[in-house]
């Protein structure tokens, strides 16, 4: 188990993750990955893109990380992308308000609390500034849109904002997607990418940043006739914390099936349970600890408004649970790594709404059909002299009305809403009808599913999970036990001592175990000892020792070291990347090289 401090000390020593710019003071929020965090990140990328892109059969873009204003206009960023910020008084700096009283309090998530709630709690827990300890009760708290503005071009350009998320570059370039997707529903795409956000007050390392990765799904489908794959995922266990018992003061974890959370109406959606089921197996299978972790559904205040159901992925990474306090919901340091909305047809609406292409997917009839359709056909001659300059919008307003409320013709006349106004019109004039009509097919707005994970957040909870010490001869080590798909590097190799025949077999061994496609560390500095300690701290899963045996049998051997149990076996060199690939891989374990080889029993195995 660990907390924070130990895991930030661990990180900055062994080059996982560490602030940056730190040569000219650092600015809050941004963090540099180093040797080993880039790998695990990267690794961690890997195999979030098998599993949602290549598994599911998904289609993966990069879009670019600055759109223009327009874009942000359209998804409704600029109007509703705002965290709390309540300002000091005495010092001037900012803070957000809704970790104050998360900070100070019992309340787990106060950014669903209207402003005004906020306020009085700022006064009723007697908050006060972290930074100088002068009081913020009474002071305001605004609203503060977290994009980062930018210029496009030289001079004053065009006014551009860094994407707050990768998804709205999928939304955006729908209209050529689905041409890619011979445009056939259900179909979806991903991307993995940089996103920024102004945050005011970062803090927990890489848990709150303003420059982060993320890894997003946009799954488009038709919600009457699209269903997803449930038997896959039906009997995959998942625990629940829905928004009813987030609200009951006794209440606690829904232990459910991914087909009975469906069955049962815990989560309302089968699209986003079928995620729930398939990203539960993917944390496992990356090294999340399954009892520090967990699905919260949102409660209604921090729901975004077009989302039907949201549920967040959330992890514990405080590290100070009793094993009898896992069960309590409120114990423990939660951050959410994930989050799975259904978010209707909300972003393609809003896209064809302001841009200039077309949103919608064409879905053909089994057989053609024969339909009453509302036509209206404008007199011009009329509108024309009546209405001048805006008698195109009328007429196209009559068109839309008669598709909406056929019944409104009824009378002798019509009125319509043009640039803010009522006006009316003769129905005759109009010329509206029935028609019968036969359609091949429909134009369909997609609904979307968003699967939307946090990477740098789903690195920092390997880490918390991996992070383990035991005792070694009388001696404390630390170590990752990090699964090997995401350790940064695969096998350590040592020559046990400094000798040409040692530090040869070395060098063939290292050639031949990255010839094989390993990642590979070569360490021939200091003892032994030391350098099986590094590696168990950086989560390497085994390490390799040429020996003075290796060199003096007729057959040349190596000992291979397992990271978590210290244990040590003798294996031929000739077999060795065949061995080592099949643990890496999940197809052998250590336990078989001990059953097949002479188990070694040696002081340099531990020392």
């Amino acid at each position: 188990m660990s907390d924070a401090r130990a895991i930030t000390e661990l990180a900055k020593r062994r080059g996982f993750f560490f602030g940056a710019n730190e040569a000219y003071g650092g600015v809050a929020g941004f963090y540099t990955f180093g040797p080993e965090g880039a790998a695990l990140k990267g690794n961690v990328e890997s195999a979030w893109r098998d599993r949602f892109t290549v598994r599911e059969g998904n289609d993966e873009i990069e879009a670019p990380t600055i759109a223009p204003e327009a874009v942000f206009e359209a998804s409704g960023h600029l109007d509703g992308f705002d965290d709390m910020l309540v300002e000091c008084g005495e010092c001037g700096e900012s803070h957000r308000a809704d970790h104050l009283i998360e900070d100070a309090s019992d309340i787990e998530e106060a950014e669903s609390l209207p402003i005004p709630e906020v306020e009085e709690l700022v006064a009723e827990y007697e908050i006060a500034c972290p930074s100088c300890g002068a009081p913020l009760a009474g002071r305001p708290v605004e609203e503060f849109n977290l994009m980062f503005e930018t210029t496009i071009g030289p001079g004053s350009g065009q006014s551009g904002y860094l994407r707050p998320e990768t998804a709205q570059g999928i939304f955006v370039e729908f209209p050529r997607l689905k041409e890619y997707a011979r445009n056939k529903l259900p179909f979806g795409i991903t991307q993995i990418g940089r996103a920024y956000r102004n945050e005011i007050s970062p803090r927990k390392g890489l848990v709150r940043t303003r420059e982060f990765t993320q890894a997003e799904l946009e799954q488009f489908v038709n919600p009457d006739t699209d269903e997803p794959p449930l038997d896959r995922v039906a009997d995959v266990s998942l625990r629940l914390y829905p928004a009813d018992e987030q609200e009951d003061p006794d209440g606690g974890y829904v232990e459910a099936t991914v087909g009975e959370a469906v069955d049962e109406g815990i989560v309302a959606s089968d699209w986003v349970a079928y995620y729930l089921g398939v990203a539960r197996e993917w944390y496992e299978r990356i090294g999340v600890d399954g009892d520090r972790f967990r699905f919260r559904q949102h409660l209604p205040g921090e729901r975004a408004h077009y989302a039907a159901d949201c549920w967040d992925a959330e992890s514990e990474v405080g590290g100070a649970v009793a094993d009898e306090d896992l069960d309590d919901p409120t114990a423990g340091d939660w951050i959410e790594i994930a989050g799975f909305a259904y978010r209707g047809d909300y972003d393609l609406s809003k896209h064809a709404e302001h841009g200039d292409d077309d949103f919608t997917v064409f879905e053909q009839y089994d057989e053609p059909r024969t339909v009453e359709r509302a036509v209206v056909d404008p007199d011009m001659s009329v509108l024309g002299p009546e209405f001048g300059g805006q008698a195109g919008d009328v007429a196209d307003a009559l068109r839309d009305l008669a598709e909406r409320n056929p019944d409104a013709f009824d009378g002798d006349e019509v009125r319509v809403e043009v640039d803010g106004e009522t006006v009316t019109v003769d129905t005759d004039v109009t010329n509206f009808r029935i028609e019968e009509q036969t359609e091949a097919g429909e134009h369909v707005t997609p609904h979307v599913v968003e699967p939307s994970f946090g990477v740098d957040r789903t690195v920092y909870t390997l880490i918390a999970h991996a992070y383990d010490s035991d005792v070694i001869d009388g001696e404390e080590r630390t170590y990752l036990s990090l699964a090997p798909e995401v350790a940064p590097t695969d096998v350590a190799v040592f020559p046990l001592v400094s000798d040409d025949a040692l530090e040869t077999l070395a060098d063939d061994v290292v050639a031949a175990l990255r010839e094989a496609g390993l990642s590979v560390a070569h360490d021939d500095s200091g003892n032994i000892g030391r350098r099986y300690r590094r590696q168990d701290e950086v989560g390497t899963p085994l390490s390799v020792t040429v020996d003075h045996e290796s060199v003096e049998a007729a057959d040349e051997t190596v000992t291979v070291r397992d990271r978590d149990t210290t244990a040590q076996v003798r294996v031929p060199t000739a077999e060795l990347a065949a061995e080592l690939g099949a643990i890496l891989d999940g197809r052998a374990a250590f336990d078989d090289l001990l059953e097949t080889y002479e188990r070694v029993e040696t002081d340099v195995t531990r020392s």
